[in-house]
């Protein structure tokens, strides 16, 4: 009888390629038809065809309903909804991020079993084999591997830094100063927000405002107890995850090889028992990684930051930079993540040394893997384009390399909303901050000599001489609102037309209050402020009379803090007096705007190649330090 089918189906679709489709089923007609006798071959060549079209869209229908949606969709995770809690949970082909999705994903269970043996939860092999390819390449070398397989996500516990995440290793840098960043903004922006994640309560990650415009955190970087670092660290994980999904959904990589043996312990144990669970564990392959790296989806954001919160002591473990790294491109998507890069050749770790891509560093950031740092596209003509930061950022980056022509860095990572920034260098990755949000504020005084001199550009009638009538120079002065005293106004309109340069200096001389730039700090237009610098890669420190634990003079291996004072002088300060800028002694714990302080007896500028990324952002700064320079090595 199936071949009896077989046979009509493909009659059936020969028959439908001709140019004259067969004739539609005629139910009572067929059955008129059995129960008389044939009049002619033109009646039986006619029911021949009747079923055979009859046993082909009986086929069809079939096949429709047995297989898969065949659209854009087909390959998205199978994702529980909220309350249909099954005992067979799973995540299938992580290869795209869903374009769209309502449903709620419960906490999955944590699998019993050590075993290496693959789970419903995991990578399917064809989707860990393309998962490792795009991040390692098809030869990666065993150190590179070491490097990414032996770095947690943890906290210092050096009490001068113990607000910051510490790197043994080299290569997961990129990782870790992007999570650091997104640490800073809870810890100092948002510290009253680290209470208790409650299941199903409704979380807000993402952007947020302040009610009023400036906000100064504390400078106590000890003050955070380890269960507000901690909250602070799975908001920041959840941020980011959620940002790579299209604030859609996350997916949280972890570990088959842990399960019963953590669940029961003390907090105090949990870590001890999972460096024992993973002696012997590498991932030198797709296979490997299909093996031991269970995979799952949440929609939901506060079932997803329980799980982090639950999943802290395993991102903590030597697997934990690399875990989080997987977790962001599979809530990207790995298709996604592809389509996003210029050239999706490359390993997204690059050789010889293992360091994360500009593309990984982009990814956390602003949940896209574009390889660029520029705003937007550029039209390269020929329907070719280079992809770069879309939109506006919570956190932002600098980098070494534009200080040497080789990119531009674009306004949404150079003027984040919050004042962090990742630092890139040739071969690191570091953070820069600031308490005081007002650091990224135009200077006043710039923008007031900007409309002083759009006005008077506006009565320039010599083509661009610099001089203007003494008519025009009554409406520039009743545009811009400045009050002249009688004395200095016959002095400027005696000569019957007025210059530029002498009007800017009476601009110079006279007070705030009448119009002018003159201010009673004596800083002129100077902006001066404080900015934070950490390396989070333990280091020797020779500052402080710091010693080792043994008490002997060998520094401790520790993370880098450096505090710089930095002041950028107004755009009309001559490069000559560049070196004698007022930098203000440090003075008032939180205050580090510097309006209120007196100018001090100046210091000698300082520089490093931190100074060079600083002034990518803020032109001409000058920055001085006390002890050695800021490394971003």
């Amino acid at each position: 009888m199936a071949d009896q089918e077989d046979e009509d189906l493909k009659m059936a679709l020969r028959m439908s390629m001709q140019n004259t489709p067969p004739e539609p089923k005629r139910s009572k007609q067929r059955e008129a038809a059995a129960a008389a006798p044939l009049a002619s071959p033109e009646d039986c060549r006619r029911l021949q065809r009747e079923l055979m079209a009859a046993a082909a869209e009986k086929r069809m229908k079939e096949a429709k309903d047995s297989s898969p949606t065949s659209n854009s969709s087909a390959s998205l995770p199978k994702i529980v909804k909220s309350g249909e809690i099954t005992s067979k949970e799973r995540v299938l082909d992580l290869k795209n991020a869903p374009s769209s999705s309502n449903l709620s994903v419960p906490l999955p269970k944590v699998a019993k079993s050590r075993e290496f043996a693959p789970k419903e939860a995991n990578l399917g092999i064809e989707e860990a084999n393309q998962l490792f390819s795009m991040m390692f390449g098809s030869e990666v070398s065993k150190d590179i591997l070491a490097q990414w397989s032996n770095q947690g996500i943890r906290f210092s516990s050096d009490s001068e830094t113990s607000m910051g995440l510490v790197q043994h290793e080299g290569g997961p840098c990129g990782v870790l100063a992007a999570i650091q960043a997104f640490v800073l903004k809870h810890l100092l922006f948002f510290p009253d927000e680290l209470g208790k994640v409650a299941p199903n309560a409704p979380q807000t990650l993402g952007s947020k405002n302040f009610p009023k415009k400036r906000y100064v955190a504390t400078s106590n970087f000890a003050s955070p107890t380890e269960d507000a670092k901690s909250r602070a660290l799975v908001k920041s994980m959840g941020e980011i995850l959620f940002s790579c999904g299209s604030n859609k959904r996350a997916v949280i990589a972890t570990l088959t090889t842990i399960g019963h043996d953590i669940e029961g312990s003390e907090d105090s144990h949990k870590d001890e028992v999972l460096a024992k669970a993973l002696e012997g564990l590498s991932i030198e392959s797709g296979s490997d990684m299909q093996k031991v790296i269970r995979v799952d989806a949440y929609t939901s954001q506060a079932t997803a930051l329980q799980k982090l919160e639950e999943a802290l002591p395993v991102f903590r473990s030597r697997m934990g930079a690399m875990l989080f790294l997987i977790s962001a491109l599979l809530s990207r998507g790995l298709d996604y993540v592809q389509a996003d890069r210029d050239d999706p050749t490359p390993s997204l770790v690059t050789a010889p040394f293992g360091h994360a891509s500009q593309e990984i560093v982009n990814l956390l950031l602003c949940g896209q893997a574009v390889p660029n740092v520029f705003d937007g596209r550029m039209d390269l003509g020929g329907g070719m384009c280079l992809k770069g930061i879309s939109t506006s950022v919570e956190v932002g980056f600098l980098t070494l390399l534009e200080s040497l022509n080789f990119c531009k860095v674009g306004q949404h990572l150079k003027c984040p909303k919050w004042p962090i920034w990742v630092v890139g260098s040739e071969s690191h990755y570091t953070v820069l901050f600031a308490l005081d949000t007002s650091v990224q504020d135009e200077n006043e005084l710039e923008e007031r000599e900007s409309h002083i001199r759009k006005a008077f550009d506006a009565q320039d009638k010599s083509g661009g001489g610099g001089f203007i009538s003494v008519e025009g120079f009554q409406q520039v002065i009743r545009d811009t609102n400045i009050r002249l005293p009688r004395e200095k106004l016959d002095h400027l309109c005696g000569s019957g037309f007025i210059v530029w340069s002498e009007f800017w200096q009476v601009i110079l001389d006279l007070d705030k209050s009448l119009g002018g730039l003159k201010d009673s700090t004596g800083l002129m237009g100077k902006k001066v402020f404080d900015l934070y610098h950490f390396n989070g890669i333990a280091k020797s420190d020779l500052n402080g009379g710091q010693v080792s634990s043994s008490g002997g003079d060998t520094p401790l291996q520790r993370p880098r803090l450096t505090k710089l004072r930095v002041s950028v002088p107004p755009r009309w300060t001559p490069e000559e007096f560049m070196a004698d800028v007022a930098v203000s002694s440090a003075s008032g714990g939180n205050e580090s705007s510097g309006k209120e302080t007196e100018a001090a007896k100046p210091e000698p500028p300082q520089h490093a190649p931190l100074v060079d990324c600083i002034r990518t952002r803020w032109a001409r700064a000058v920055c001085n330090w006390i002890g050695d320079p800021p490394s971003i090595v």
